[in-house]
Parts: structure tokens; sequence; C-alpha cells
């Protein structure tokens, strides 16, 4: 009889045991529900996320487009053909379309403040143009190593195969791994600098490895971050600030009749109808005379030699070309140029480049042609300066970095819009997103406060 109540109690233990078993085996499985659930939760959010960054994303690259649009609106309809938009005349910083915002990285000519971005479009004609700079001209930019490199970058361009004096032809670049030949011919973009011989990363974008002409953190703190710098508290920028492949003048004026070539003798008796055409018989006999038979070699040559006024010649100056072709590159736009850029051109040089762009600065009104430059320059450096100037510019660069909503989706990307023509047409365009963030902290703080703010 004492046997029942020993069993009833192992039952009872074996059914607790059970009962625990299976409450263990439950909690187990909430765990594992509740992980799945907690892991599928992360999956969304993070999709969600990420679609949110796409879409965001996609908002700027519909308004850099939109950007594109706008600037060739604005450049076709400047005051006047061939004449920069004034700055104040055109949106270029933090300019709102929708949820989407975007920027004009441009370059400071005064340089006030190489800490914090300027903004604005590049003018392409205020530098030298690699495929018609001379090697002296080359040789009298500030930057460290020039004189090795320059001979290599005219063998590049060149259509022969001699080999200059520190120069370089195929027999040096088909030893390279990979192999590949000298181009001898025109360089298509400053990128293609890369494959000259000596021109290495360094020389070609100085110590601004983002490319948006500020001193960033990362550009001034010697090797702790790169690119490699030497933490002088001074941005030193490569080949790329001033050189282009890109300027460029047609032969054609706006109503498309063809420009008057002025180069060599007689150029008084081919500009004799167009002067005519703007100041009368009169006027135009008196300049005439000044001319004589004078073997014109630049505008501004022939500016000075008529003795017209600088109203007069603005007037008359899109009407005249030193070319036969029916387009001249690499002429320097005396108005926009920067003072490193002007030293390289012969007749200025270093001594006469500060004093042309003080002048420029004190005298805003007067920059509507060349004609000013003979009020600086004594006139035998003017004769020598003038075959390598213009007043105009026809190629800008506008390097539109945008975010989407919520100051998200950063993309940047670099257009070249060439005006020669009457519409204004992209000529190049490449993808810069890569290079990360080139707005500056202060933009960075001010998207990060709206996004704050708006995800209260």
């Amino acid at each position: 009889m004492k046997a029942v109540p020993l069993f009833r109690s192992m039952v009872a233990e074996n059914r607790r045991q059970a009962e625990g078993s299976v409450l263990v085996i439950v909690l187990w499985i909430s765990l594992g529900l509740v992980s799945l659930a907690i892991y599928f939760a992360q999956t969304t959010s993070l999709a969600l996320k990420a679609s949110d960054q796409r879409l965001a994303g996609l908002e700027a690259e519909r308004v850099m487009e939109g950007a594109t649009r706008y600037l060739s609106y604005v450049l076709a309809n400047t005051e006047q053909h061939g004449v920069p938009p004034l700055i104040q005349n055109y949106l270029r910083d933090a300019v709102g379309v929708g949820d989407a915002t975007f920027w004009l990285v441009g370059r400071d000519p005064q340089q006030v403040n190489p800490n914090a971005p300027y903004f604005g479009l590049v003018d392409e004609s205020s530098k030298l143009n690699l495929n018609t700079a001379t090697q002296e001209m080359l040789e009298l930019l500030p930057i460290p190593g020039i004189n090795e490199v320059a001979s290599a970058i005219l063998d590049w361009r060149d259509a022969d195969s001699e080999v200059r004096t520190g120069g370089a032809e195929d027999e040096t670049y088909l030893r390279l791994n990979p192999p590949y030949r000298c181009k001898n011919g025109n360089f298509e973009t400053i990128d293609e600098l890369r494959q000259v011989k000596g021109v290495a990363m360094e020389m070609l974008y100085g110590e601004d490895a983002n490319r948006n002409g500020v001193l960033d953190p990362n550009e001034n703190d010697g090797d702790a971050t790169p690119p490699s710098d030497n933490r002088d508290g001074r941005l030193d920028p490569g080949l790329v600030e001033y050189l282009t492949a890109f300027s460029r003048e047609s032969n054609l004026t706006t109503n498309g009749t063809q420009r008057v070539n002025m180069v060599g003798a007689g150029a008084a008796r081919r500009a004799a109808t167009v002067l005519q055409q703007k100041f009368g018989a009169a006027r135009s006999n008196e300049i005439l005379a000044r001319l004589g038979n004078a073997n014109v070699q630049s505008v501004l040559e022939f500016f000075i030699r008529s003795q017209m006024t600088a109203d007069e010649f603005a007037q008359i100056g899109p009407e005249l070309t030193m070319s036969n072709g029916s387009s001249q590159a690499g002429l320097v736009n005396v108005n926009t140029a920067s003072e490193a850029v002007l030293a390289c051109i012969p007749g200025i040089g270093v001594n006469n480049a500060p004093q042309l762009v003080s002048y420029r600065l004190s005298n805003p009104d007067k920059l509507t042609s060349v004609a000013w430059v003979a009020e600086v320059l004594d006139r035998a450096s003017a004769f020598r300066a003038g075959p390598y100037l213009t007043g105009y510019s026809y190629q800008y660069t506008a390097d539109i970095s945008a975010t989407g909503r919520l100051g998200r989706g950063y993309r940047r990307w670099q257009v070249v819009l060439d005006t020669t023509e009457t519409v204004p047409r992209v000529i190049y365009q490449r993808d810069l997103s890569y290079l990360g963030w080139a707005l500056g902290q202060q933009v960075r703080t001010q998207q990060q406060q709206q996004l704050a703010r708006m995800t209260r």
C-alpha cells in the first residue's frame, strides 16, 4: 500500500519536470521569435534608410540637371556675349529647389578666405591653355617640379616624334607597364596630364585632394590623413588650377558673319568696312590713317596704334580676330585671369602681373575689353602681351554639388559649358562624387542643424 503514494509522487515530479522543460522550450521559442522580430525590424529600418538615401540621391541628381539648364539660360542671356556674368546676377549658393539644394563650387579670385568655399562659375579663359602655352609660359607656373615636365607636356601634344630635352615620346611610354604610346595630339582634358611623364598626382592636384579650392582640415595635418601636405596653413594648388584644355573663341560674330582677321600688314584695309559701319566715314578715315600699313600682331596692338577710345574699341572688339581658322584657342582673358597666370604671359611677367590685378580691382567699370591694359603696360610690353590676351570668355566650368531631402544623398558633378554658339552646350561632364564633401565645415554644420530640427 506504501508503493502507491510513492508512485504518485514520482508521477507528479515527472509532470513538474516536463512542464519545466516545456516552459524552457517556450521561452527559447519566444526569444527566437523576438530576435527574428528585432532582426526584421532592423532590416526594414535599414532598407527604409537606404531607400530614403537613394531617393535623396535621385533628388540631388535631378537638381544638378536643373542647375545645368539654369546656368545655360544665364549664360545665353548675359548682357554682352563673351563677357562673364556678374557674380551677383545668378544663383550659386545653397539654392533650394523643392527638397533639394545645390551649390556651385568656384574659386575666389581675391582669395579672401582660403578656408571657406567660394561659390560661382569658373572661367576657363582665365587659365593657360595646355594646347597653346609655350614651354617658357608653363615653366613660370608656381608649381614645384614644373621645369622637369614642361618638355614632356609639349612632346605629348606635338605632332612629331622628336624628343625634346627632358621630354618623352613613344620609347619612354612603351617601357611602362602597361605600355602605351605618346598621344602626339591635343589634350582633351586636364586629367590627361596624368599620363605624361613626370606628372604625379601631387603635381596635378596639389594639396587639394577634393578639388574644391579650400584648405580642408585633412589638407593641413601633415601625413596624419591623405593627402600628404606641408601643414603650413596655406593651400598649395596643382596644375589643374592654372591650366585648361577648353578655352576657345569662335571666329564668327553673334550674327554668324566672319570676324575681320587683323594679322599682318593691311589690317587697316581689312578693318575699313566694319569701322565705317560702326563710326561713319570721317571717324573711320581718322583711325585708318593712324594705322597706316602697320603689321598688326594683336587686337590690343590694333587699339593702341589706332588711338581710338576705349568705348569705341569695346564696340569693334568682338568683330576682330587674329586667326584665319574657324576658331582661336588659348587666349587668356586678362579681365579674369589670376596673378599667377598673368605672370606667365610674355610682356607681363611677375613684375607687371600685380599691377594689372590691382588696376582691375580699382577700375571694374573699364573691363569691357583689353583696352585698359594699355594704361598699365608700356607700349613695348603691351605689344608683346597682346597676342596672348583677350577680353572675352566663352567656356565656363560649373562644379555643382547637391543634396536631396534632409541634406542627404550628396552628389557632385562637373560640367563645362561652351557659349561660342547661340545656345550654350555641355562639352564635358564628369562625376566627382567620389571625392567626398566639397562644401566646407560650415555648410555641413548647417545641414546637420537643419536635419536635427526636422527630425525632432
